[in-house]
């Protein structure tokens, strides 16, 4: 009985011991020395001792700490606060937080990360989508009768292949697709009770016992994929699931009981997830995500043809961490690397393995290849604008291409250590050989129609080690055809071995393990920053200042932010802002960054702007500079709005077309006139005095005191899910100034309530 939970404890042995640098040198796998070595005020910290900052691995990880790290830490801080974290006040001058999806706001692992403190937490968030993508995996292969050393095999290969590897440091991504061999082996052990007329305990005909355990795993899993925070994974991961369950329905001799039960698991599965899918539904239609970029000409928004070549060469193109990376942008989003291993194992099981199981898990390999590399039909999603597809960029299809990879080179071994004719697997490492030949012509003749001769010398030196490991991988292979069969748990042994040294090399190349006091750390403009900012805002005049949602983390506000998803009536009145005129038409050229540049507009003062930060000496006669840090300085604009006050007249105009028009005319003043786009008539309103006197993620409370009726401006971004209340009473928020909120005020002294709600 023990002994069948061996390979169970390896896989998670194997898992540990990959994030060694953590347990013996408190080492965290977050790109943190990217923070200190690209980004001021940070580098400003260190630069006695590094003047030109501190050294960083990989320049292209820095999404974990932009994004995922800060978006997490603001969850579960409102969580341990008993607040629902629904909105993100310092990004995009406000800002869904739950809605936004990559938050993972509901994600049931989150648990882990009120562990404190919260660094080491996220490496243990971290650490388990390793662990649990290997035990599933081998949980699955097992359930589909193949052998220890397959199914062992197949578990590394998922979790440290190269959509593992690249994506491993995000927290998002990973925790949505581990969950794929769980969901699969749930499916198959439903199928695996059928009909039991006997039974004493039954619903729906079905053996209640042991079947309604496995739908409760179906569900948990697919809920937990879904709350992890990646919207694209998951529909993959969605659609190889009902295909799977179509496909296990007809080899059960289709049997009709086994629809009802799905029916009533699909319908508990809308309404667990609601709380999720309609929030992020209302901000998809609120956002840009579908205007601001032309998706068909981004560099490497498909896999280019020749970085096929990375399958069996994973670094001919170079590597980030070494800077000599030649090829496409960008490396993390292309490459499938599986080990040598993987390939031939793969290659051999779709030839010589003739079974249902490898057609199934075959067919989605060359699908999403197809779609993954620019052919025709890949293209026509974009051409179309199919909804969510024409945004969601194919390159992640990497995904089911290594899941694939893995359940087909587990396939493949199982078979090759039970056939008759072990000599079939000669084929396959011809095969690529025949590739690898093709490439030594092509780099050894320098043809230039392939390779810069520049980097000619990179390729040549990266292929000696792949080289290297395939022909120990063949030669082993090569062994089991022979081999006693005593020797064959030896041999299989070295060969795991061996690709746990292939996968473990290649991931600790491109990943970053940190010293975790370089988390942000709090430096004097930070401090500065804190102390006298209040509730109003930052911008920066360059990108290496404080990147977007850095501020998060400080829980100082910023009129800039880095989301996929991102208001469309925000991103249009910064495009105005940045164009200096009128103009709100796609594409606004964010890609998913937004950033003021231009900073002379009389907006900036609207948008709440108190201090900019520049690596520069700014001449603006309406800025005063009051510090700085090494590079950095900051700067006062002493011609701010207060984030609430009153207006004396209101404008109602019909559409956003013209309420932009009349903000960008030369005698329009925000902090007189407000435009709403509203058909209510607000007249005869008189000034009055607002204070602030409770700011908060979810809950804004303003004083005010005015003889006569007046309108109220708020420039935080309107968004639906908030809603006012007057001395008690609802009230009525209007868009105003484009993007933000207004509210009438009754004569008097009043207490507004500003408060914001999931849904």
């Amino acid at each position: 009985m023990i002994k069948k939970y061996i390979p169970i404890f390896l896989l998670g042995l194997i898992s540990l011991l990959f994030y060694w640098q953590f347990f013996l040198k408190g080492f965290v796998p977050v790109p943190l020395d990217t923070i200190v070595g690209l980004y001021h005020p940070y580098r400003d910290f260190y630069r006695q001792d590094y003047p030109s900052g501190i050294p960083f691995k990989n320049f292209l990880i820095t999404d974990p700490v932009r994004q995922q790290y800060p978006w997490k830490k603001l969850t579960i801080e409102s969580f341990k606060n008993l607040k629902i974290p629904s909105w993100n006040p310092y990004s995009f001058s406000g800002t869904p937080n739950a809605a936004n999806f990559q938050s993972g706001v509901f994600y049931p692992f989150n648990l882990v990360l009120f562990l404190n403190p919260f660094i080491n937490s996220w490496t243990l968030f971290v650490i388990l989508q390793t662990f649990l993508a290997s035990i599933f995996m081998y949980l699955f292969l097992r359930n589909l009768k193949l052998d220890e050393y397959s199914s062992f095999l197949g578990g590394l290969i998922f979790a440290f292949g190269g959509f593992f590897t690249t994506w491993l440091e995000w927290g998002t991504v990973l925790h949505t697709a581990l969950w794929l061999p769980l969901i699969l082996l749930s499916i198959d052990k439903i199928f695996h009770y059928p009909k039991d007329k006997s039974s004493k305990f039954s619903i729906f005909s079905f053996q209640f016992s042991k079947s309604i355990v496995w739908f409760a795993v179906l569900l948990f899993s697919s809920i937990s994929s879904f709350f992890a925070g990646h919207l694209q994974i998951f529909f993959y991961l969605s659609v190889i699931s009902i295909v799977y369950f179509i496909f296990r329905w007809f080899e059960y001799s289709r049997k009709s009981y086994f629809l009802f039960p799905f029916l009533i698991f699909i319908i508990l599965f809308l309404i667990l997830t609601a709380v999720q899918w309609i929030p992020t539904l209302n901000f998809l239609n609120l956002s840009a995500r579908n205007l601001d970029v032309n998706y068909l000409t981004a560099e490497g928004w498909f896999i280019p043809w020749k970085h096929l070549i990375q399958l069996i060469f994973p670094d001919f193109f170079g590597n980030p961490t070494t800077l000599n990376y030649w090829g496409v942008w960008n490396y993390g989003e292309l490459t499938a690397y599986a080990s040598i291993a993987a390939l031939i194992l793969s290659i051999y099981a779709l030839f010589f393995r003739h079974d249902k199981n490898t057609l199934f898990f075959g067919t989605p390999f060359f699908i999403a290849l197809f779609f993954a590399l620019p052919t025709f039909f890949a293209k026509l999603p974009y051409i179309l604008n199919i909804p969510f597809l024409s945004t969601a960029q194919p390159t992640r299809l990497i995904f089911l291409i290594d899941f694939s990879l893995a359940v087909l080179s587990a396939l493949g071994l199982n078979h090759l250590i039970s056939a008759k004719n072990k000599k079939e697997i000669i084929a396959p490492i011809l095969f690529v050989v025949f590739i690898m030949f093709i490439c030594l012509l092509i780099v050894f003749s320098g043809d230039k129609l392939f390779i810069d001769p520049v980097s000619l010398s990179v390729a040549k030196r990266n292929m000696i080690l792949p080289g290297l490991l395939f022909l120990a991988v063949s030669s082993l292979l090569l062994i089991l055809i022979k081999v006693d069969k005593k020797f064959i748990k030896f041999v299989l042994c070295l060969l795991v071995i061996l690709v746990i040294f292939d996968l473990f090399r290649f991931s600790y190349k491109f990943n970053t393990f940190s010293d975790s006091k370089y988390l942000y750390p709090e430096t004097e403009t930070i401090k500065y920053l804190k102390k006298n900012i209040g509730n109003q805002r930052i911008s920066t005049t360059d990108p290496r200042i404080l990147a977007p949602n850095f501020s998060v983390f400080h829980k100082i506000q910023s009129v800039e932010g880095y989301d996929p998803l991102y208001l469309s009536s925000y991103a249009e009145l910064i495009a105005a802002i940045n164009r200096n005129e009128p103009d709100i038409n796609p594409p606004f050229g964010f890609k998913r960054i937004i950033r003021v540049d231009n900073l002379n507009s009389n907006l900036i003062d609207l948008l709440g702007v108190k201090y900019i930060l520049s690596l520069e000496d700014l001449s603006d006669p309406g800025l005063k500079k009051v510090f700085q840090e090494g590079e950095t300085r900051i700067y006062e604009n002493t011609k701010v709005l207060p984030r609430s006050f009153f207006v004396g007249d209101v404008i109602n105009v019909e559409n956003e077309n013209q309420a932009i028009n009349l903000m960008f005319d030369e005698d329009y003043n925000p902090s007189e006139t407000a435009v709403i786009e509203d058909s209510d008539l607000i007249k005869d309103i008189g000034m009055g005095n607002s204070k602030i006197t409770e700011y908060s993620e979810d809950k804004i409370i303003i004083e005010t005191d005015n003889k006569d009726k007046g309108f109220l401006v708020l420039t935080d971004s309107f968004y639906p899910t908030w809603k006012a209340k007057i001395n008690g009473n609802d009230a009525k928020i209007y868009k105003t100034n484009y993007n933000f909120r207004g509210v009438i005020v009754p004569s008097g002294k009043n207490t507004i309530i500003f408060y914001n709600s999931l849904l």
